[in-house]
């Protein structure tokens, strides 16, 4: 389905009177993962993420909020009715009949593949309001190629991604190799000579496809967007606390409002990226390095992503609100210019990230 179409969907008024049914799915702990065991790390960051939004969302009138829950999983204590899953049929079950249910639905969910766009799809799809970014927006941001392509035909500063087989060996000594369509530190590798770019090179033939970046020396940074049709707010300029540990990349956590330097500068990026991206919407998050020569996008997350766990601190403003707001053409425009306190987001619960 094509972007006129979506939006002839999402922006209906669909959200005003009593008791709208807002189903809020996080993939990790609403069952996406039950024929695996869920890492330690996921299950941590997927429950601090889900609790927050369902706790913002409790906060307003007239919502009645739904959500799927891994039975391997606690039991939770926020403002939300579960429904259990046990097995992939009865996710499967539990995904329609929420879905059916719903007025709105919030999924968050990785871009690896294709989870998040087949989602939102659905979503789409069922004649639901979706409460984030357009599936081709996803898809474009699910793949770093895709994204690098779109971010340089608009003119923004992307580090260089190629295709882990076209990458020009000659202009970098040490290269950063992940994933196309991984997300955030997961898979992410170090090749310090040409026998490393080989070996990963092999992986390729597993059917997964991976991207060469060269390494940039800079200060790993995140900003939290708010967007609609081309246009974009920008709500917090985080810091990331990320560790290298044997060539491998480690999110420990993140600074929400801890880059207060260049919010000029990491304003216009974010109406850039908006703007070369149209269908990104609601909460939206990029990845950069702030070198010496600016700002240099690494990724675009077309979900929400971990900052929002200290986003609301830091505003001083309940951010699915503003999500909602959107929804009626409500305003863009920042009550302030930026996030106005810094906010120390941890993921190191038993030292895992």
């Amino acid at each position: 389905m094509h972007d006129a179409a979506i939006h002839q969907v999402d922006y209906r008024n669909d959200l005003q009177g009593v008791n709208v049914r807002i189903f809020v799915f996080e993939y990790v702990t609403g069952g996406g993962m039950l024929d695996e065991t869920v890492p330690a790390s996921l299950t941590y960051e997927g429950d601090m993420m889900l609790r927050a939004l369902i706790n913002d969302l409790a906060e307003i009138p007239n919502l009645h909020l739904t959500t799927l829950r891994d039975a391997r999983l606690d039991e939770p204590d926020w403002g939300a009715d579960v429904h259990y899953v046990y097995n992939e049929d009865d996710f499967r079950r539990g995904w329609q009949e929420l879905l059916g249910e719903a007025d709105a639905v919030w999924p968050v969910a990785p871009e690896t593949g294709e989870r998040l766009e087949r989602a939102s799809r659905q979503v789409v799809n069922a004649g639901k309001l979706l409460l984030s970014s357009r599936p081709d927006a996803v898809r474009v941001a699910a793949s770093k190629l895709r994204t690098a392509v779109r971010l340089t035909q608009h003119g923004l500063p992307m580090v260089p991604t190629y295709a882990l087989q076209d990458c020009p060996r000659d202009i970098a000594s040490c290269w950063v190799v992940k994933p196309d369509d991984g997300v955030g530190c997961l898979g992410a590798h170090i090749c310090r000579d040409e026998q490393e770019l080989a070996c990963m090179a092999a992986k390729e033939s597993s059917g997964e496809v991976y991207v060469a970046q060269p390494f940039i020396e800079g200060v790993s940074g995140s900003l939290c967007l708010l967007c609609r049709d081309g246009e974009a707010r920008l709500l917090s300029c985080n810091r990331q606390r990320v560790v290298v540990s044997n060539d491998e990349f480690h999110l420990l956590g993140c600074i929400v409002g801890g880059l207060a330097d260049g919010h000029a500068g990491y304003a216009r990026l974010a109406r850039g990226v908006a703007a070369a991206m149209p269908g990104l919407w609601g909460l939206v998050g990029v990845d950069f390095i702030a070198s010496a020569q600016g700002p240099l996008v690494l990724e675009i997350n077309p979900r929400l992503t971990t900052s929002y766990l200290g986003l609301r601190d830091s505003l001083g403003e309940n951010p699915a609100a503003l999500v909602l707001n959107l929804i009626d053409g409500g305003d863009l425009a920042p009550a302030r210019t930026h996030a106005s306190a810094a906010i120390d987001v941890s993921l190191e619960a038993d030292r895992v990230a």
